[in-house]
């Protein structure tokens, strides 16, 4: 028997830049990240914007034509590809399939550029389709979310929900550039401003107690209705440093291992999304799936109970609702279709290997934990129930309008 052993070293370099109104005629920024040294020839510009836009920005697709063929007539941008708004552009599979046509009928390849312009589905659509054309194209991602711009828009993921299951297909492919443009968070709904703050609370929570005491100290100018704009500038500046912090230093940048610290109170998030049919914003299951974990982690014996007030005080400041009547529907039946346990074999498979839960055991320090007691759990749903609801909730739609302002 003979062996060839090869070690491959990669390196990989994306800058993230903070920026307001990128599409100003003034601002370079773009021009900037786009001034390859290959002969323009073989450039090419294809962008897609989430239709969500349109209603605040109708001309967003006329201005970033403009913008181009004034900076870089070169690039000869096509008309913008329009694709719909949240989970469903990841549901649709019919979706990638235009998207790939739309990159072959533009000539893209691999020294182009797809600008995706919209929300964290629409940006994982777009990436995966890039991911995938020509086995990869320049993806220049342009998150128009505080979830897109702190967390999911500055990773290296992309992925579209498949058979039932969320993130079935994806690639790891980190971007080209991001530019965080923050003059688009301000048209956000409340709902949506408020579910990104959940992905910097669970980040402080796992990295960072004094970047969770910021988030105490600021939780009045943060949540609706004040929805101070500097310190959501502050939020997602540190959010996103300590993901991309994360993803450079853990030593598994695309989760060969079974460890997915970054996904603390995910596993049933992503199960209460499906349960929900995504009416459940995927930042309000994550404020979920932390206090659940919160919960449990206290009941287990690893959390002090003050730590664990602190940070259901804080969910509760920015106005997340901590329970809905789907976390324990069927739970006295894991198997179940409906049982919110379903998402911890998901969590499992999605990585491979063994079971691997980030839990608690202070403000700032993870513990991760491969085995967990069903029955505890039960306890811990129970009481967020008690604490939330103080009484039965008939489905999610009802729990939401009764608890958002």
């Amino acid at each position: 028997m003979q062996t060839i052993r090869q070690d491959i070293h990669v390196a990989f370099r994306y800058d993230v830049h903070f920026v307001t109104d990128a599409f100003n005629p003034e601002n370079d920024l773009l021009g900037r990240i786009v001034q390859a040294e290959e002969d323009p020839a073989y450039r090419r510009m294809l962008t897609v914007i989430d239709e969500g836009l349109l209603p605040h920005y109708p001309d967003l697709p006329r201005r970033v034509a403009a913008y181009f063929s004034q900076r870089i007539p070169s690039l000869n941008p096509r008309p913008a590809v329009l694709v719909p708004a949240g989970e469903p552009a990841k549901n649709d599979p019919a979706l990638v399939n235009d998207l790939h046509a739309a990159i072959q009928q533009a000539g893209l390849c691999r020294h182009s550029y797809i600008l995706a312009i919209g929300g964290g589905s629409v940006l994982d659509l777009a990436g995966y389709a890039a991911a995938t054309a020509h086995r990869g194209i320049r993806l220049i991602r342009m998150p128009t979310t505080v979830l897109g711009q702190n967390d999911s828009g500055v990773g290296v993921k992309n992925s579209v929900n498949a058979r039932g299951v969320k993130n079935f297909l994806g690639a790891f492919a980190p971007p080209y550039a991001v530019v965080n443009d923050l003059s688009f968070l301000p048209s956000l709904s409340d709902r949506d401003w408020r579910s990104g703050i959940a992905e910097a609370i669970k980040v402080a929570l796992i990295k960072d107690a004094a970047f969770f005491d910021e988030l105490e100290a600021n939780a009045e100018r943060l949540a609706p209705p004040r929805r101070d704009a500097h310190a959501m500038a502050r939020l997602i500046h540190r959010c996103a440093a300590l993901h991309l912090d994360h993803i450079a230093t853990s030593g598994d940048p695309f989760e060969t291992g079974t460890s997915r610290p970054l996904d603390f109170g995910h596993w049933s998030a992503h199960q209460l999304e499906q349960l929900t049919d995504y009416a459940l914003r995927h930042g309000e299951a994550v404020a979920i799936g932390i206090a659940l974990d919160v919960t449990y982690s206290h009941l287990c014996g690893l959390l002090q109970a003050s730590d664990r007030d602190r940070v259901l005080d804080l969910l509760d400041a920015m106005g997340f609702s901590l329970y809905a009547p789907e976390l324990d529907a069927h739970s006295d039946d894991p198997e179940h279709p409906g049982s919110v346990f379903r998402g911890l074999e998901a969590f499992r498979e999605h990585l491979g290997g063994v079971l691997t839960i980030m839990l608690l055991a202070g403000i700032g320090r993870g513990i991760e934990v491969h085995e967990v007691d069903l029955s505890v759990y039960r306890q811990a749903m129970a009481l967020l129930r008690t604490r939330q609801t103080g009484g039965p909730v008939r489905n999610v739609a009802e729990h939401i309008v009764a608890n958002t302002p």
